[in-house]
């Protein structure tokens, strides 16, 4: 029988609908099983440029999505956009955790901090990025890495314009991208779009690049575990999962 008293209680702020399906995936893969809501927020654009990702990420738009957190029992909240995160840059990312946090009065992170975590816990040092967005974009990623002593040995953008049509990529895409973006240098493949889906994939993720692959919605909900504290290793959802902290 599973022990709830140790079911982690999550909420998922979602901005918009793509691969959001990933999150009770998830939830069901892991033992025990999550308690999940994922609440989608509203934003101006669907766009993968620095000015429609701010104003996604903007602490109004998290404001009102927390509001339909409230009083739900969740232990824990995270923002799950990593580029609605990082192109903030880190005290953006503070604004928004403090502003979820203060809003919740629960731990809260985001997806751009939890690859920081991410990377850190599964001892890598030298990654190489397979981003689905515009070179603009993506090299913002690569920089908001490099506050961490994560250093980036290759950087692929591949220009998909928006949320919607990176959430339209089947498996076979998926699985390609990685195998395309691989570099022999790197110790782990990062992947950083939750508009991606992967959660069906990940050890699939790992066996074509050799190494350990970090996805954005898979590091969503393993920071979200380790926020409530109720993460423990688990099979099948690939290295970061497996790693004991």
């Amino acid at each position: 029988m599973e022990n709830h008293g140790f079911t982690a209680h999550i909420g998922f702020l979602y901005p918009g609908h793509a691969a959001e399906d990933d999150y009770p995936r998830l939830a069901r893969m892991v033992r025990p099983a999550a308690d999940i809501r994922v609440v989608h927020t509203d934003f101006a654009e669907d766009a993968h440029t620095v000015e429609a990702l701010t104003e996604m990420g903007s602490p109004s738009r998290l404001l009102k999505g927390a509001a339909q957190l409230r009083d739900s029992g969740i232990e824990a909240v995270l923002w799950t956009s990593t580029s609605a995160s990082f192109v903030r840059g880190l005290d953006g990312i503070r604004e928004q955790i403090d502003t979820l946090e203060k809003a919740l009065q629960v731990p809260a992170s985001t997806t751009a901090m939890a690859f920081a975590r991410a990377v850190t816990a599964i001892n890598a040092r030298r990654v190489t990025i397979a981003a689905t967005y515009p070179a603009d974009v993506a090299v913002l990623f690569r920089d908001f890495l490099e506050h961490f002593d994560i250093e980036v040995v290759r950087l692929a953008s591949h220009g998909i314009a928006t949320a919607a049509e990176a959430g339209t990529l089947n498996k076979e895409v998926v699985l390609q991208f990685a195998r395309e973006n691989n570099h022999p240098d790197a110790d782990a493949l990062l992947i950083p779009d939750t508009a991606l889906h992967s959660a069906g994939w990940l050890e699939e993720l790992e066996t074509v690049a050799g190494k350990p692959v970090l996805t954005a919605n898979q590091v969503s909900f393993w920071e979200g575990l380790r926020l409530c504290g109720k993460l423990t290793p688990q099979q099948g959802l690939g290295t970061l999962f497996a790693t004991e902290l």
